[in-house]
């Protein structure tokens, strides 16, 4: 190796180790919440790569509240595919509300853990019928939007086995409410970025998560965090070289790869 590339890779060490030290410090200290105009350029710099989502809500609140439950554990594939095998055995909900676990559990087989998920939709479902706002215990959430967005939230984290994600979720893509789903890939996208506090609970993220969130971009923060964290911020080994993300995120090279040529690792963070 030469001079000038002794000098590229000596410079290139103290730039990954003060990411290091950054991420570590972070992680110590107590969460600052990001600025509005940084929560904009973190959403721009997302959009210029992804787009926009247009999917408008699809109003089906028991179908989404199914679906989160089948996505547990598993790929998107095997969700669909269990899901579709329910909605041919069962033509509706009431039929899966009535039928034996073993016979849920055979349907959605697919999706994996199906004993377990087939106790908690049957739950869920029976758990909907009893609720005196379900009119002739129909198996319907149509009142949802009607009531103020607390009273919402409650009701759905009250129900078998139902977190603050699928609440979020079931508000979220149902109803076009405001709500911000913050899985796995959202969460930790989100704390690398400094946008979520590292170590907090589910109902802190998703309160921070919502704080942060513009209004009327709650959809596209979402669906583009968690696509970011699907192709890019992977868990183990984020692809820090190829992010369009890594000048203005403080955990950047922190997770063992190489900083590149000519690249800085300072990150911007106001």
């Amino acid at each position: 190796m030469g001079r000038d590339g002794d000098a590229r890779a000596r410079s290139a060490r103290p730039a990954a180790a003060s990411a290091v030290a950054r991420a570590a410090g972070r992680r110590a200290g107590v969460f600052k919440p990001p600025s509005r105009a940084r929560v904009l350029r973190v959403r721009d710099r997302l959009r210029e790569i992804y787009g926009i989502p247009l999917m408008g809500p699809h109003g089906h609140p028991i179908a989404e509240l199914v679906l989160t439950v089948l996505s547990q554990s598993t790929n998107d594939r095997n969700r669909d595919v269990a899901y579709l095998r329910l909605r041919t055995r069962f033509v509706t909900w009431a039929a899966v509300r009535d039928a034996p676990v073993a016979q849920i559990e055979r349907a959605i087989r697919p999706g994996g853990i199906s004993r377990v998920k087939a106790a908690r939709i049957k739950a869920i479902l029976r758990a909907i019928s009893a609720d005196p706002r379900d009119p002739a215990h129909g198996l319907s959430l149509d009142w949802l939007p009607r009531v103020p967005l607390g009273e919402a939230r409650d009701y759905l984290v009250a129900l078998p086995g139902v977190g603050r994600k699928t609440a979020a979720c079931v508000l979220l893509f149902a109803y076009g409410l405001r709500e911000v789903p913050v899985d796995t890939h959202v969460s930790r996208v989100g704390q690398r970025l400094g946008l979520l506090p590292s170590g907090a609970s589910s109902r802190e993220l998703h309160d921070q998560m919502l704080a942060l969130t513009p209004r009327g971009q709650e959809l596209e923060l979402h669906v583009n965090l968690l696509r970011h964290g699907r192709r890019t911020c992977h868990a183990r080994l984020p692809a820090c070289d190829r992010c369009a993300l890594a000048r203005m995120c403080p955990s950047a090279y922190a997770f063992g790869r190489a900083q590149p040529r000519g690249r800085t690792a300072k990150a911007i963070t106001a």
